[in-house]
């Protein structure tokens, strides 16, 4: 269906056991414990990650408590971006668009719904010594974003799971139900990329691979896994789009 390492199992768009009733229990919980522990904080902090040191404002995503955030900086901070014009949509405290202007990437978009995310990569961007390279903005998706020029690369690590999200500090876990908003992100991102243009995006192992592969093959993508981390509950599961 979509193009993927043979020997790959987490191969999008072939279907996978429903998980058990203990696991989706245990999913139920963690994501109660993070809105309320994590997401809703109304504190601001500031962690060091991925060799930056970032503010993390109210209601924006941890990448210090969340461990998606330094293996896909990692991976971005791989990749020879020189001279490239990137966006990094749901960009949270902004260490990926961070990591793509370090990587080499001549502009970088820095797009979230929340506007406090926006604000917060802008922030980070200048702390950091990037931001002339760095700009934010409060975007449903790419919807508030010109329709040219054309990005070479969009990065994004969206919501891995389906539901209703309860406010805008919950849309970082829960993309609408269906995968709406990621529905919507490959349609845009389809539109928003140059020909020869890629898109990076995570997903958790216990996301519906089926369906999230379906959606990436409606958007005119093909697929193939290029990194994966394990830690034990769970693998982060890293994939490079490209045009069909």
């Amino acid at each position: 269906m979509l193009h993927d390492v043979l020997t790959d199992p987490y191969r999008l768009g072939h279907p996978r056991p429903s998980p058990g009733r203990a696991r989706k229990f245990f999913r139920s919980f963690v994501h109660f414990f993070s809105y309320h522990l994590f997401l809703k904080r109304k504190s601001r902090r500031t962690v060091e990650a991925a060799g930056f040191r970032l503010a993390v404002l109210p209601t924006v995503f941890d990448p210090k408590r969340f461990l998606t955030s330094e293996f896909f900086a990692g991976y971005v901070g791989s990749l020879d971006l020189a001279g490239m014009r990137v966006a990094d949509v749901g960009t949270g405290s902004g260490i990926l668009a961070l990591a793509a202007a370090r990587a080499g990437a001549d502009r970088v978009l820095a797009v979230d719904i929340n506007p406090e995310a926006a604000r917060a990569a802008v922030e980070n961007a200048e702390s950091n010594g990037l931001g002339g390279r760095v700009a934010g903005i409060g975007s449903n998706l790419l919807s508030a974003v010109a329709p040219e020029p054309l990005f070479d690369v969009i990065i994004s690590s969206p919501p891995s799971f389906p539901g209703e999200p309860r406010d805008v500090a919950d849309r970082a876990w829960v993309a609408g139900p269906d995968y709406r908003d990621i529905a919507g992100l490959f349609r845009q991102a389809r539109e928003r990329l140059q020909p020869d243009g890629r898109m990076y995006v995570l997903f958790s192992s216990d996301s519906d691979l089926h369906r999230l592969g379906g959606l990436i093959s409606e958007a005119g993508f093909t697929a193939r896994l290029v990194g994966e981390r394990s830690i034990v509950l769970e693998s982060f599961l890293l994939y490079e789009l490209q045009t069909a």
